[in-house]
């Protein structure tokens, strides 16, 4: 027999609703859920929630780094520290991201992200793959990404990055509108491609989601506002069910109006991601963004001009800011957790069912954190 807990009298984030229950864990894998009295489990190890809650450990789909790190530097170390400081703050999955580079630089970022995969303590937020923002981007639309790397797509490089990683590129993020982007996305079968930084009108928008395109970048960020004659991207995203969108909820980013609006737009279709950037979890004061000079002030980070250039806020945080603006607490769990797993097909992490990691948060009713497991470990 394995090593068995049982975290038993706790509120449990079941299929979109909470239940009060118990959840056995055996090797860091959820066995069985009581969701009853009928939990009459005798364990050597138990824990007595004493009625807290429980929600999966979130996924974060969009995050360039944190804790003076950044995914782009190409670095196994910096990786890890990421990856340790996010499963403190209840993030315990998530998609390392580029920003756009060089050739040599994303060829760099493949290797850090093997072996850091190799070397991350079990206690740690998993790597669950890659996410390119770019180079395959707008000049027009391109907010914080470097100009000089950006570039039409191209099917060379990206088959030579996807053997570079292994096959661990989930998400690329494109604009539609570019040369070849379209024939581009009717050939790619394996990654998700994300519809991003962008000035694609809504019949170039439809023809990239009829051509294989499944989601949206930061939605309303560095792509044309949705108009009444001209619904651009948003509008046919939108009426697609099988796309989804993600969502800053910082309240930077986006207006908590815009917030709500989003999730009318995009009902069950909504994930929650961070965007965030080394100042992440950092002092206030000028960072290095791919080799443009960045500054964290008052909660925000900015280019010299006052462009946005990422997040400060972790994915936790941006869950809690969300039920703020008005996101019933059980549609923003589920659109920080579930829904990203489920996004890149990831059947391990996400949610609290029987034969998924035990990665955990407990909580108290207004999602307080208390205390993080990954792996059914506590984290310390």
């Amino acid at each position: 027999m394995g090593n068995r807990i049982l975290l038993k009298n706790g509120y449990f984030f079941l299929q979109k609703s909470f239940h009060n229950g118990s959840v056995l864990i055996e090797d860091g894998i959820i066995r069985k859920i009581y969701t009853s009295e009928d939990a009459d489990v005798k364990e050597e190890q138990i824990m007595d929630l004493q009625g807290a809650y429980v929600i999966p450990g979130l996924v974060d789909l969009h995050i360039h780094g944190a804790v003076g790190e950044d995914v782009s530097d190409g670095s196994a170390e910096g990786l890890c520290r990421m990856a340790d400081y996010l499963a403190k703050q209840g993030v315990t999955s998530f998609l390392p991201t580029t920003m756009t580079l060089p050739r040599e630089q994303l060829l760099k970022v493949c290797d850090a992200f093997l072996e850091a995969d190799r070397v991350r303590s079990d206690v740690t937020a998993r790597m669950i793959g890659l996410r390119l923002e770019g180079p395959f981007l707008s000049r027009e639309k391109c907010g914080a990404q470097n100009k000089d790397y950006l570039q039409n797509p191209n099917p060379e490089l990206w088959e030579e990055l996807k053997r570079k990683s292994n096959g661990n590129i989930k998400i690329l993020d494109l604009a539609p509108e570019l040369p070849g982007a379209l024939e581009f996305i009717n050939s790619e079968k394996n990654s998700l491609i994300s519809v991003a930084h962008t000035t694609a009108d809504y019949e170039t928008a439809g023809k990239a989601f009829e051509a294989g395109a499944k989601h949206v970048t930061h939605l309303f960020n560095a792509m044309p506002p949705m108009l009444h004659r001209a619904p651009g991207v948003i509008g046919a995203a939108a009426e697609r069910k099988e796309v989804t969108a993600e969502l800053i909820s910082d309240g930077v980013h986006v207006h908590p109006s815009m917030v709500r609006v989003a999730f009318s737009l995009f009902p069950d279709r909504l994930c929650l991601v961070s965007d965030a950037l080394r100042g992440l979890g950092m002092p206030e004061g000028e960072y290095d963004l791919s080799g443009q000079k960045v500054w964290v002030r008052d909660g925000r980070i900015t280019l010299a001009d006052g462009t946005l250039a990422g997040s400060a806020c972790n994915l936790y945080v941006d869950l809690l800011k969300a039920v703020e603006f008005g996101i019933e607490k059980e549609t923003a769990i589920y659109a920080a957790t579930t829904l990203p797993a489920n996004r890149i097909n990831n059947s391990q992490i996400g949610a609290i069912e029987e034969g998924r990691y035990a990665d955990l948060v407990i909580c108290d009713k207004d999602l307080r954190l208390q205390k993080v497991l990954v792996g059914g470990v506590a984290v310390s």
